[in-house]
């Protein structure tokens, strides 16, 4: 068979066969399909799309180019997966909450994807700790922490892996069939039988629009029932950052102070919906999982499993060499912080990556001190713009321009959920606030 063909008919706007998908997957992660190659059928794929079937093939097909996990753990397993945000380090303390709360957590994560930031570039700042685990360093730590933040194994989904990289460096990451079969592909392979996917929505998301958010926690939802798999999506807002800090190290410290019982209003929320959830689709009703948040018990668990992988949950963090504030021009009250420009600006100062193969600055990044809704003064620090490399510090302030706006009015930005597509869960399953079924 011949990749030409195949990149030519997906450019030309055919539907792909089986065959066609199942030989090209196989043939990219043997690298009988050269990575040239496999951008210019991503590229088709973006511009394209893909049906209903093809995207179930083109996951199906990842996954067989790989091993699947058996997990064999004596709690409810349940997971959590988003679609990516700027300052969204929910996983951090979702993780350690949830399996404080009796379930287990296999969070199996990714890496930086264009100007979303990547939850192991986050957990690997904290000096000594480890992502990438054996099946049973794996199993060994979700049957005594309750948690394990890590890579897929070499032998998960190695295609989607492949692919995974390819697309961060190829303006090919927000294709929606890329994305639901790349996340589904792990997720199906890793064996979790409950999912909640956070589908993130606005100018700091990859889907921009409310439509295409739905089309794909629709397409997530309908990949997990068909391989029998709990599964809950929520769509919630993304154009203003998550929290205060965008940045590996920062994220992390601003995590640590959710799980000690502060930190800001909507990572909190988000955190504890997210729990809630979870919880709800690993069957266990007789815990609030706000309540232990604010108990310290959490933050416990995450001093286990940052120890169990080698880190040093009480460690330093690396601190920016070079820090650079923004200050407000005028007074009023913060209207616009646009979380598209942050993430730019952050993946400028060396947050992110331009190349697959770049390493990432683990303490470059921003740190927000005014948000949409509050009042400043003209000459008051707005953003802290954090950098090793102090030449980053012109072209992050360019990517901001017009994301940053004072008017003499504006309201407040609160974390939203927008909508909510559920699978086939019993309704007595779901969470109390909102009913299986139901779009709100």
């Amino acid at each position: 068979m011949s990749v030409v063909d195949v990149i030519r008919a997906k450019r030309d706007g055919h539907r792909l066969n089986e065959e066609q998908i199942d030989w090209v997957i196989d043939a990219y992660t043997r690298g009988v399909v050269a990575d040239e190659q496999m951008s210019a059928l991503a590229m088709a794929v973006l511009l394209r799309g893909m049906d209903a079937a093809e995207i179930a093939r083109w996951t199906s097909a990842m996954v067989a180019s790989g091993q699947r996990l058996e997990l064999k753990v004596d709690r409810p397993i349940v997971d959590k997966h988003s679609t990516g945000g700027v300052g969204d380090k929910i996983t951090l303390p979702l993780a350690p909450l949830v399996a404080s709360c009796g379930a287990a957590v296999p969070q199996l994560s990714g890496r930086g994807l264009g100007h979303t930031g990547g939850t192991l570039d986050k957990l690997e700042s904290i000096p000594g700790w480890r992502a990438q685990l054996s099946v049973d360093e794996i199993m060994r730590q979700l049957n005594t922490v309750g948690a394990v933040v890590c890579a897929p194994t070499e032998g998960l989904a190695p295609a989607d892996r492949k692919l995974y990289a390819l697309r961060d460096v190829t303006g090919t990451v927000e294709s929606i069939p890329l994305i639901a079969s790349s996340i589904m592909s792990k997720k199906i392979a890793e064996g979790t039988p409950a999912m909640v996917f956070d589908v993130k929505v606005g100018s700091g998301a990859f889907m921009k629009s409310q439509q295409h958010a739905r089309a794909l926690a629709n397409s997530l939802v309908e990949i997990g029932g068909a391989h029998g798999m709990h599964t809950t999506a929520l769509l919630t807002d993304m154009s203003v950052p998550l929290g205060r800090t965008i940045g590996n190290a920062l994220e992390v410290v601003e995590a640590i102070e959710v799980l000690r019982g502060g930190g800001p209003r909507d990572v909190v929320e988000l955190t504890v919906l997210l729990a809630r959830e979870m919880l709800a689709l690993a069957g266990i009703s007789d815990v609030d999982p706000g309540e232990v948040l604010a108990s310290g018990r959490a933050y416990e668990t995450w001093c286990q499993m940052i120890s169990a992988q080698g880190g040093n949950p009480e460690g330093g963090l690396p601190a920016a060499k070079h820090v650079h504030v923004v200050n407000a021009n005028r007074d009023g009250v913060v209207a616009t912080l646009d979380a598209y420009a942050v993430g730019q600006a952050a993946w400028r100062l060396g947050a992110g990556r331009s190349r697959k193969d770049d390493a990432v600055q683990h303490a470059a990044g921003i740190r927000c001190l005014a948000k949409p809704g509050e009042r400043v003064a003209a000459g008051q620090p707005l953003l802290e713009l954090h950098t090793d490399s102090k030449d980053t510090i012109k072209p992050a302030i360019a990517a901001l321009n017009g994301g940053l706006e004072i008017r003499d009015t504006a309201a407040a930005h609160t974390m939203t959920v927008l909508e909510a597509v559920r699978g086939s869960v019993p309704v007595a399953d779901a969470a109390p606030d909102m009913q299986a079924g139901d779009r709100v």
